[in-house]
């Protein structure tokens, strides 16, 4: 196939958005790929539309390969069945009515739907299935940023597992990890899988994909030794050990009059912030105080601590914290308190300054077990003087791209929309459920964030436009075409710039849009019949003679 420049629809543009910050927002946009319609709407254009499609057709290809059976869920979704599972609540829904007053919703992700269509599975002899389809979701995000990172409209290929068990169950998991392993590898993107956050998904056990990138909204921690990598949400890394004053056989008050931050604590008492301890009241959805603690030079992880409370919560009011504490922040620690005190694992050894519920007053000597009795929980987001907590080894600490996601559901949404089948021993059972989602435009943009330079973008094969670039300069025309001839009849995907510019910005277009390889025909081809091939990731080049072109490429 022969593609001509002079005739497709190409706006390439010199300059980036004003408001680019992201190098795939800013190289898509210039390179004639996306446009913009509004905040977090993008327009794929035939260029950027080449490319989502090689990145569908491997997710397709992968899904194909374990059994998965791809199937179309319309978008247009009745609101009655995200009220069943109680995922209405979700601010990020997009809402709607239609003429008669009836709600529906345009949803992030259909676990509802397929549930929905999972009820016609009624016997174990039809499991397991594995389901997935490719469509367009809405996500009313507040904030959209970097391109086609956080988006408000998306193209995502979810897939849905329905088993009979946990055994089977983990199966399946299973399967589309290794899949996701190979989408991942064809698409050239460097990708590591982590424990993660189920968040709003629920369920017991969900591993992100993250893809280190200088645009991206998680952060990757590793290794340097390459034992450990971790999402910052739930990454447990080991912290460094504080020194403690003198041992105390009992907590003991000391006056520190207008201190109300730890480091200004640790600054008045001339000791080590790490041996102070940070309180952090918080109020859950049934109106309960509970004291999360932490040390003092650490900050809480809003995910684990959600996890580990196991309900809502939002932090307490200064009246709430008056009332539950008879104090104000500032001076609050758990020596004393009656509600539920979640501490942080690094607060089971030694002892640790801590607010004496009193105005203007701290404990020295604070030690939990002998002094109060908390509930553990890893609380603490990692820091970068953690080390390693295979090796003891430096952490590094990187911006990355969520590209996939992956969930063990259970029954979360088979439950309550009355997904069950009958079992082998006649009794009627749950479906048990897994869920798996790649973001086809977010895996883009990470190709392109982790490959470029500083003239444009550098695509894989795999993924790229187009096989080759030809760039046709005045006078040879006619070796252009033969060029273009001889590599689409050999099965390649064929760009020929035939239009009427300048070689430089011909040459610019080229870099800038990036594929992979780049055959010039100039005035010296019709001397000897050969034209200069060039490689776009290492900028090698070689004279070919044109009788050679296809199997040189």
């Amino acid at each position: 196939m022969i593609a001509r420049a002079s005739q497709l629809f190409l706006p390439t543009l010199r300059d980036a958005p004003a408001d680019a910050e992201a190098a795939n927002h800013k190289l898509l946009v210039r390179g004639g790929f996306i446009r913009q319609v509004t905040g977090g709407v993008w327009t794929f254009l035939p260029l950027g539309w080449r490319v989502h499609r090689k990145v569908e057709q491997i997710i397709r290809e992968e899904m194909d390969a374990i059994g998965c059976q791809e199937m179309l869920m319309s978008v247009l979704t009745p609101l009655e069945l995200w009220q069943k599972t109680g995922r209405d609540f979700i601010q990020e829904i997009f809402r709607l009515k239609d003429r008669k007053g009836t709600d529906y919703v345009l949803p992030l992700t259909h676990e509802e739907t397929v549930s929905f269509h999972a009820r016609e599975l009624q016997s174990y002899r039809q499991l397991p299935q594995m389901l997935y389809h490719i469509a367009t979701k809405h996500r009313d995000e507040p904030r959209p940023r970097a391109g086609l990172i956080r988006m408000r409209e998306f193209w995502m290929k979810d897939a849905y597992s329905f088993d009979r068990d946990e055994e089977g169950l983990d199966k399946s998991f299973e399967l589309q990890h290794g899949a996701y392993e190979r989408i991942f590898e064809r698409c050239s993107l460097n990708v590591f899988g982590v424990q993660a956050e189920s968040g709003m998904m629920g369920g017991t056990e969900s591993i992100d994909f993250l893809a280190p990138a200088g645009a991206g909204e998680n952060t990757l921690v590793t290794c340097e030794n390459g034992d450990f990598a971790a999402d910052l949400e739930v990454a447990r890394t080991m912290p460094r050990i504080p020194v403690f004053p003198e041992t105390m056989m009992a907590p003991g008050e000391v006056e520190t009059p207008n201190v109300k931050t730890c480091e200004a604590l640790a600054e008045f008492l001339a000791i080590d912030v790490a041996a102070t301890s940070k309180a952090m009241p918080v109020t859950t959805d049934d109106g309960a105080v509970v004291l999360a603690l932490i040390r003092g030079d650490d900050h809480v992880e809003p995910a684990k601590l959600d996890a580990a409370l196991g309900r809502p919560s939002r932090p307490s009011t200064d009246e709430e914290i008056r009332d539950a504490f008879g104090a104000s922040g500032g001076s609050l620690g758990p020596v004393g308190f009656a509600g539920e005190i979640v501490a942080d694992d690094a607060l089971r050894a030694g002892q640790f300054v801590a607010g004496a519920n009193r105005d203007g007053w701290h404990l020295r000597g604070v030690e939990a077990g002998r002094d109060f009795q908390p509930r553990f929980a890893d609380l603490r987001e990692s820091a970068p003087d953690d080390t390693c907590p295979h090796c003891g080894g430096k952490l590094r600490f990187e911006t990355a791209i969520e590209v996939g996601h992956i969930f063990k559901l259970g029954t979360r949404y088979s439950e309550p929309l009355g997904a069950r089948f009958l079992d082998d021993d006649g009794k009627e059972k749950t479906l048990v459920m897994g869920s798996y989602g790649v973001g086809l435009a977010r895996t883009m943009a990470a190709v392109v964030e982790q490959s470029h330079d500083e003239l444009g973008i550098v695509w894989p094969a795999s993924i790229a436009p187009y096989d080759v670039h030809i760039v046709q300069l005045l006078g040879a025309e006619e070796v252009a075409a033969q060029a273009a001839e001889k590599l689409s009849a050999a099965g390649m995907d064929v760009l020929l710039d035939d239009r009427d510019l300048r070689p430089g910005e011909k040459f610019a277009d080229a870099d800038l849009i990036g594929i992979p390889i780049r055959v010039t025909a100039g005035k010296k081809s019709l001397e000897d019949g050969a034209v200069d091939v060039r490689a776009r990731g290492t900028g090698a080049e070689r004279r070919v003679p044109l009788a050679d072109l296809v199997a040189s490429i």
